[in-house]
C-alpha cells in the first residue's frame, strides 16, 4: 500500500502549527552550524532589502512583513578589523550583557562597549547589533536581519510602542521598511524603519508560540560571526553601524 502523503496547509501564519522546529530543525541540520537566510540592509541610503529568494539568489524587496517571533542583542569585539569569512570575534555576548572571550565580562562596564574606544575614536569598538527573527506569511521557517546600530532607535521606539499597547513582538504583524537617514557626520545610511500591520488571531498566536520557544535555544548555536557583514575590505560608519566597501 502506498504511503499516505499528509498535507501541510499554508494559510497563513497557520502554517506555524505544521511545523516542529525543535525536531524538524535539528534533525535537518544535525551535524551542521545552525544558519538562517539573512535579511540584507542597503548601503548609502538604499531603499530595498535583499532577501534569498526560493533559488537562494538574493532578491530586492522594498517592504518586509511578518511575525517578530523572537529579538534580541548581540555584541562583537574584534581586535583588529573583521576581513569576512568563518571568523568568529575575540569578544562576543548572545545577550548584550555579558561576554565570553577576551576580554569577556560585563559589557555594560566593558571599556570596548563605550564611546570613544573605536579607532577613530568616536564610536565603540564592539559592535552592537540586534536579531531579529521574521516569520512571513505562509511559511514555517523564519528569516534573520541582523539590526545594526543606526537602526536600533527606531527599534527600540517600536517595542515600546508595543509594550505600551500591551502587546508583544510575536502577537502582531509588524512591516519593516527602510528609509534614508543622515549621521552626525553626514554619512547617508539606510535606517530600518518598523510599524505595526495587523493583530495576530488568538489562532495565529498558538500557532507561532512552539517556534517563538525553540528560537530561543537555537539562537545560542549560531555563530557570531553570522552577524558581521561579509566584506572583506570596508569601512564602519561609527555611528549607524553602516559598512561601506572601501573604493
Amino acid at each position: 500500500m502506498a504511503k499516505k502523503e499528509i498535507a501541510v496547509k499554508t494559510d497563513g501564519y497557520l502554517a506555524a502549527k505544521n511545523f516542529n522546529m525543535d525536531s524538524g530543525f535539528m534533525e535537518e541540520l544535525d551535524g551542521l552550524s545552525a544558519t538562517f537566510d539573512k535579511v540584507k540592509i542597503p548601503a548609502g541610503g538604499g531603499l530595498m532589502f535583499e532577501i534569498a529568494g526560493d533559488d537562494g539568489e538574493p532578491e530586492p524587496v522594498k517592504d518586509i512583513e511578518g511575525v517578530i517571533l523572537l529579538h534580541h542583542a548581540v555584541n562583537s569585539y574584534y581586535k583588529d578589523a573583521y576581513s569576512g569569512g568563518n571568523n568568529p570575534p575575540d569578544c562576543g555576548s548572545y545577550d548584550g550583557k555579558v561576554g565570553h572571550g577576551d576580554p569577556g565580562g560585563v559589557c555594560a562596564t566593558c571599556l570596548f562597549n563605550q564611546f570613544g574606544s573605536s579607532d577613530n575614536g568616536a564610536g565603540k569598538a564592539c559592535k552592537n547589533k540586534r536579531r531579529i527573527f521574521i516569520l512571513r506569511e505562509g511559511e514555517v521557517f523564519p528569516i534573520m536581519l541582523s539590526l545594526p546600530t543606526g537602526s536600533l532607535k527606531e527599534f527600540t521606539k517600536f517595542v515600546r510602542r508595543l509594550i505600551t499597547k500591551g502587546k508583544r513582538s510575536h502577537t502582531i504583524v509588524a512591516k519593516i521598511s527602510l528609509k534614508k537617514a543622515t549621521s552626525s557626520t553626514g554619512i547617508v545610511f539606510s535606517q530600518a524603519v518598523f510599524s505595526i500591520k495587523r493583530n495576530l488571531t488568538d489562532e495565529e498566536i498558538r500557532a507561532v508560540l512552539p517556534s517563538v520557544e525553540h528560537l530561543k535555544e537555537v539562537s545560542r548555536n549560531i555563530a557570531l560571526d553570522q552577524d558581521a557583514d561579509n566584506v572583506t575590505c570596508y569601512d564602519v560608519d561609527e555611528e549607524t553601524g553602516e559598512v561601506r566597501p572601501l573604493r
